[in-house]
């Protein structure tokens, strides 16, 4: 079963909890009691928990400082903001140029949902130097997610198990077995957290935001949202449209769409993603290595997923590569052009009866470290995906649905389609088919979209930024591949994006960089 990756929508699990906050506007400062007044405690930084992704401590900066981490309290429920209280885990880096020139702390969310901030931005801090000239770097674990009550579901064997399982049913028994086994995940969920599962919407997570700005000490959320993140900022914008900053969305997440329209999307996204693969492998001087042409290319690779379909390859041991597997492991390497080598070289042993190479790539992309261990990504992801989505789907709608998704997808289209099944029985109600993220009188909001994207599609980036509103959402248009733009080769979209966050520059509308 793949992890949801679409990332979707925001706000409440109940009605009676759903209109005050999404009245465009109407939010004011997040201000549960003394809350506000905490003094953050930074201290140098431990190695991430398991439930973040494990490892070691990050590595000094390059200038020697290190990386610090605190904990913010914040309201464990946001209607009652007088009540008990989680921990949020934040890290920082603090600026390292002329601090009568900082602006700010700069806010980083990296998607998922229910991907760890204290994780990923130490990880990824080199991309970030430039911008350190000015701002304190901060990301956080945000709640659910990771040492931030981080949601738990099934243990480690049993996800293995999950992990590996029919997730494109073929007859009625396969198809009970896959909703079985959603619904005991599920449950799993229910029993482990339920006392924070409706406590994970994207709304809880943009006041948490808010509460965040304040205890940092500024007066507007200046902001990076990456993947879902773009999802949260556009619903923090809606929520406090008057304490937007500089903020950039990048990788941006279809706002109009419903959970289904989400996943045909991916469906499209994936696809088209594997065909520039597959021109690219075959354009090359030298011969690919798995196929002769780009239609040979993705033919070999129907032929493979069908013959795993009955007869699985040896994978890590004991594990075998299932076609669920290979499926997941291919879609993560076509995140980034630069794991494309690692596709080819992972077909090319598929195709000799060793699966290792997908297998890994699989796990990647399902949070399981090399010693058998899982973060919580998959938990934190479903849970945040069906607190906020409305919708549920049974298996006879996905089956009336199949032919849309094939038509869309030969590859992937039945891997998204079955995946919409995941909140089944869920014991939170969605809230919404959609976020709102209407924000009159925000400040600019740069919104950058990459054409080659597989997970958030390129279309996504003019509906955010039509949806932020006339004046608002600023696009800028990435001619490349992956997923996002800023970390990509582009000289053209990091001179755009540091021109805004470092100067105040906006780009024109509709810039195209390549």
């Amino acid at each position: 079963m793949p992890i949801p990756s679409r990332p979707r929508a925001a706000v409440v699990t109940a009605t009676a909890v759903l209109l005050a906050p999404l009245v465009a506007g109407c939010a004011q400062d997040a201000r549960p009691g003394d809350l506000t007044e905490q003094k953050l405690s930074w201290k140098n930084c431990p190695a991430p928990s398991q439930s973040e992704g494990g490892g070691s401590a990050p590595s000094p900066l390059p200038d020697g400082d290190p990386w610090q981490c605190a904990t913010m309290k914040t309201p464990l429920d946001w209607d009652d903001p007088g009540g008990d209280t989680i921990d949020l885990a934040l890290v920082r880096a603090r600026t390292s140029g002329d601090r009568s020139r900082r602006i700010g702390s700069l806010i980083f969310n990296f998607g998922g949902p229910g991907g760890s901030g204290v994780s990923a931005l130490p990880a990824f801090g080199d991309e970030y130097a430039t911008l350190r000239t000015r701002y304190d770097l901060v990301s956080f674990d945000p709640r659910g997610v990771g040492r931030s009550a981080g949601v738990r579901c099934e243990n480690d064997q049993q996800l293995d198990a999950y992990f590996q399982q029919d997730a494109t049913p073929d007859d009625a028994a396969e198809r009970t077995s896959l909703l079985d086994n959603t619904r005991k995940f599920n449950a799993a969920c229910e029993k482990n957290s339920k006392k924070m599962l409706p406590q994970v919407r994207t709304t809880d997570a943009a006041r948490d935001m808010d509460l965040m700005r304040q205890v940092l000490g500024d007066d507007r959320l200046h902001y990076f949202g990456i993947s879902y993140g773009t999802e949260l900022g556009g619903v923090y914008a809606h929520l406090f449209p008057k304490k937007v900053g500089r903020a950039v969305f990048d990788a941006v997440v279809d706002p109009t769409q419903t959970s289904e329209q989400g996943s045909l999307g991916q469906a499209r996204g994936f696809q088209r993603a594997l065909d520039n693969f597959a021109k690219d492998c075959t354009s090359k001087t030298r011969d690919c290595p798995v196929g002769d042409t780009a239609q040979d290319v993705e033919a070999r690779i129907a032929d493979l997923l069908e013959r795993l379909d009955s007869k699985p390859i040896p994978g890590i041991f004991p594990r075998v590569l299932t076609q669920s597997a290979a499926t997941n492991g291919i879609a993560q390497a076509l995140y980034s052009k630069d794991f494309w080598e690692y596709l080819t070289e992972g077909l090319e042993q598929a195709y000799d009866g060793d699966g290792q190479i997908l297998m890994l790539l699989s796990d990647l992309m399902n949070g399981r470290s090399e010693n058998g261990e899982y973060s919580n990504v998959a938990a934190a992801n479903v849970s945040i995906n069906c607190a906020d989505d409305k919708p549920r789907y049974s298996t006879a709608y996905v089956q009336k649905k199949l032919p849309e998704f094939r038509a869309v997808s030969a590859l992937f289209g039945d891997f998204m389609a079955w995946s919409m099944v995941g909140c089944t029985d869920w014991a939170v109600p969605g809230a919404a088919d959609h976020p709102d993220v209407s924000a009159p009188g925000s400040a600019p909001i740069l919104v950058v979209g990459n054409t080659g994207d597989p997970a958030t599609p390129y279309e996504g980036a003019r509906k955010m930024a039509d949806a932020l509103g006339r004046g608002v959402g600023v696009e800028l248009t990435y001619k490349g591949q992956g997923h996002g733009a800023y970390g990509g080769k582009s000289p053209c979209v990091r001179r755009a994006v540091d021109g805004y966050l470092l100067n105040g520059r906006t780009p024109a509308d509709g810039t195209v960089c390549s």
